[in-house]
């Protein structure tokens, strides 16, 4: 089975849930604590082995291509003045950018109509898709876990977590039986279900691993949810005609596209760095609340 090592990352929507901080900044760049949400994705893909990355953008978003560049007048300064550790850092994220293409998402038409602006980049290979809403946070990447199970099965692997019965409603409801591990077979998929239609509270969360014939379904795909066209209803084929495989992936996922997401993911990893974890500790036990 082949090696997965192309990720796409969807990050061309507007945040309008977590405006008006998304209005002049993309959402995928607020911060974590001192890194903006998108690096966590980067550095993820990274850690699991892939080695091409594009990023889907829309208009209004070279703040991420920036980020990812390089910024010759700051690393400058921080060399002259000796700031060697700060230096290192932003000489690191430009090395990543080398690993980094950009299209951009000219009509707001659905992640699958994202999805579609990848399929010159992929080929015919196969690939992972990461939503820029969701950072996924542990020792093991999740993306790493994803891949790893398509080149154990062979199948197009998604990403989930058992999630509460209002979640599934906003989300979707996953028909999977116990395969091994924390792995299930994935037969079919309902994007927000009517109560009467979950089957399981296991929802997709975040990440996907895809092969190359996504495109032939997406490209006959009717517009679902909103008018637009769902990665989810192209996944669905795939699970009800070949199956798939779900990963009850470990780790800790943020929605960064909701200001509760925000805030939780700032406090986390807050309360974890080793900058100011003590601090911010000591800083909370002060508050009356």
């Amino acid at each position: 089975m082949a090696k997965v090592t192309k990720a796409v990352i969807l990050a061309a929507g507007y945040g309008t849930r977590v405006l008006p901080a998304s209005k002049a900044i993309p959402k995928e760049m607020l911060n974590i604590v001192d890194k903006p949400a998108i690096q966590y994705s980067v550095e993820e893909a990274l850690k699991s082995g892939i080695t091409d990355i594009l990023i889907v953008l829309s208009r209004g978003k070279q703040d991420i291509e920036d980020h990812f560049d390089r910024k010759p007048d700051l690393e400058l300064q921080l060399k002259n003045s000796g700031k060697e550790e700060a230096y290192q850092v932003v000489c690191e994220i430009a090395e990543m950018g080398k690993r980094i293409t950009y299209i951009r998402q000219q009509t707001q038409n659905g992640t699958g109509g994202a999805v579609m602006y990848a399929k010159q980049f992929v080929g015919d290979d196969p690939f992972v898709v990461m939503y820029g809403d969701d950072v996924i946070i542990g020792e093991d990447p999740c993306t790493a876990q994803c891949c790893r199970a398509y080149e154990k099965y062979g199948k197009a692997v998604v990403c989930m977590k058992e999630v509460p019965f209002e979640m599934v409603l906003k989300y979707c409801t996953l028909d999977v039986k116990h395969a091994e591990g924390n792995d299930y077979y994935l037969t079919n998929m309902i994007e927000k279900p009517k109560p009467e239609e979950v089957i399981t509270n296991f929802a997709i969360l975040g990440r996907c691993v895809l092969p190359a014939k996504i495109f032939d379904i997406l490209e006959t795909l009717p517009t679902g949810a909103g008018g637009e066209y769902q990665l989810t209803d192209a996944m669905k084929q795939l699970a009800t005609t070949e199956g798939m495989i779900g990963v009850d992936f470990t780790g800790t996922r943020y929605d960064m596209g909701n200001k509760l997401g925000i805030m939780k993911a700032c406090v986390e990893v807050a309360l974890k760095h080793p900058e100011i974890g003590e601090g911010f500790r000591e800083y909370l036990k002060t508050l009356e609340i």
